[in-house]
């Protein structure tokens, strides 16, 4: 088969056809700034940062998109909170923003163009954008507006909010919602190919299916429908099995899956209805020998990938910092020779 360009391999997996290979997603994202000799919080300070290590992490490991990522407090910045950087490990966001579920009654969505940090994660995009062309997509994140809450609030109190105040509860959702697509569409119009719409409360290892069904579903489907281009669901490792089919009723493109489940499990379901992002398991590649990283790759792909709909990633949407340069090299390299369609292989051949 000719080779294709990154995003015709793309398009082409999620039309749930065979490309000419599987196409590799190594979201990576604090990786750049060792590839510049930088501290994490120096290295997210700079939009030209981010471009520069997201040109080289590609150019090193060869794989199929760009991910204008920074760290999840970016959002909680734009709500007038803070961000904890660490030298090893992602940004988290600060205290939170709500301190009562009354103060919800006051609250009202940031604009995009009032946020220093959200701009610079704009002007990233643009830059991606004259570097990618339409060859090779780019990754944009949009946290759902149901699992913004947990870094608002924390997670015990947004639980709370959600069976104790259920008009506060919904006027949180609205707000969150309002923020949440405008912060999508202004990455899609500075040049993001795809959102990728970060949800892991509505995962079934976060809640129940009812609950999910009863406070999420309908939700979503209308939040996606007013994303202005494709998007890929992420439960950021949390299960997805027993919501898939109804993820894929949502109007999303792409469900990123975790390591917890079963890869062919869930490509019975998926097939032909949605295209499956995961499962690599990030915490665990951090200690992963050259054998044991070709055996993963391999079963991944020998699980979900024939037939296409199948994009391998790590399980969560971001790679740890302390996962090394040689494992990632041996994914990239085991998907250039095993990946190639039509696919001949089985799990034992990563054995």
């Amino acid at each position: 088969m000719t080779s294709m360009t990154s995003m015709q391999r793309v398009l082409t997996t999620l039309g749930h056809q065979e490309p000419d290979r599987v196409p590799l997603f190594l979201l990576l994202t604090m990786h750049g700034a060792k590839e510049l000799g930088l501290s994490i919080r120096e290295y997210f300070g700079s939009a030209a940062n981010v471009v520069e290590g997201q040109r080289r992490l590609r150019a090193k490991y060869q794989d199929d998109c760009f991910y204008n990522f920074f760290y999840a407090g970016l959002e909680i910045e734009a709500w007038g909170g803070e961000t904890i950087f660490r030298e090893d490990g992602p940004p988290n966001s600060g205290k939170p923003i709500i301190s009562h579920p009354d103060e919800i009654l006051k609250l009202e969505p940031p604009k995009v163009q009032d946020s220093p940090s959200l701009l610079k994660v704009l002007e990233a995009t643009r830059q991606l954008k004259q570097i990618a062309g339409d060859e090779v997509p780019i990754i944009g994140v949009a946290i759902s507006p149901f699992s913004l809450p947990v870094m608002q609030m924390g997670f015990e109190a947004y639980l709370d909010l959600m069976d104790s105040h259920p008009d506060l509860f919904e006027r949180l959702l609205q707000i969150n919602q309002v923020f949440s697509v405008e912060w999508a569409n202004a990455q899609l119009t500075s040049g993001a190919t795809a959102i990728c719409y970060f949800d892991p409360i509505s995962s079934s290892s976060m809640i129940p299916k009812d609950l999910y069904l009863k406070h999420c579903f309908e939700f979503t489907r209308q939040t996606l429908a007013k994303i202005q281009g494709p998007t890929a669901t992420h439960l950021a490792s949390g299960r997805a099995l027993p919501i898939l089919e109804n993820l894929a009723q949502t109007g999303t493109a792409v469900v990123g899956v975790s390591a917890e489940e079963s890869l062919a499990d869930l490509k019975e379901i998926a097939r032909g209805k949605v295209t499956l992002l995961g499962n690599l398991n990030g915490i665990e590649m951090r200690r992963w020998t050259p054998e044991e990283t070709k055996q993963n790759v391999i079963e991944a792909i020998a699980q979900a990938g024939p037939g296409g709909g199948f994009i391998l990633s790590d399980n969560h949407g971001e790679i740890p910092w302390q996962v090394p340069d040689d494992v990632l090299l041996t994914i990239s390299e085991t998907v250039r020779q095993y990946g190639n369609y039509p696919l001949q292989l089985d799990a034992e051949d990563g054995r």
